[in-house]
């Protein structure tokens, strides 16, 4: 039976250890100037700067001046480092239905930021068993969901196959072990790690 193509990004499953992710996440900031839609899974990247006023979000607290650094979503591509992944949203009171963050909408974000933790994302094409230990990049050909709230990114292997390359975003650990997932065949699932994660021992700081 072929694979079912079911994007959502990238999902955190367990540490690199083998523990289960206990779902932990820190706060972020997402001004109202930047002008891309957010949604749960997107890989994001500090900026270099963060909020310049006193912020409250319910359900999430209060934040003084400085203290949220600012995230975009993470460029696809050789060399683009990332900072974390978005698994969820200070509450909008401006619109509690919504399950994504809007395009020019200011919010904090909560983001999966350890650079230990594995995550599960499907790709857009077929991994081979001998491609599991490679290096692989993000490709965003599919616009988030509005109605899921989930990502469209997918890890590349049509524009850009899997390689023993130390620049690219993420490296392959295996194939999920799942019934209805199978390698060589399109849309596999696969674990991987962030491999150009700015938090990781050495990074040099964006």
């Amino acid at each position: 039976m072929a694979n079912a193509d079911i994007r959502a990004g990238l999902t955190p499953v367990k540490h690199k250890s083998g523990a289960a992710y206990n779902g932990a996440a820190s706060a972020y900031y997402v001004p109202a100037s930047y002008g891309t839609a957010l949604f749960i899974g997107d890989p994001v990247t500090i900026t270099g700067t963060a909020n310049t006023a006193n912020v409250s979000a319910p359900g999430a607290g209060s934040f003084g001046i400085g203290t949220l650094p600012e995230v975009n979503k993470t460029a696809a591509g050789d060399g683009n480092a990332i900072s974390g992944v978005i698994v969820g949203f200070a509450p909008d009171p401006n619109g509690l239905e919504r399950i994504y963050n809007p395009a020019s909408t200011e919010r904090v974000i909560l983001v999966c930021d350890d650079p230990d933790i594995m995550f599960e994302i499907q790709a857009d094409g077929a991994i081979a068993s001998t491609q599991v230990g490679l290096n692989a990049v993000l490709i965003y050909t599919h616009a988030g969901s509005t109605v899921t709230g989930n990502s469209g990114a997918e890890l590349d292997t049509t524009s850009d196959a899997p390689a023993a390359d130390a620049s690219n975003q993420l490296t392959i650990q295996r194939v999920v072990n799942r019934e209805g997932n199978a390698a060589a065949e399109a849309f596999t699932k696969v674990e991987v790690l962030i491999n150009l994660h700015t938090r990781a021992y050495g990074a040099i700081g964006i």
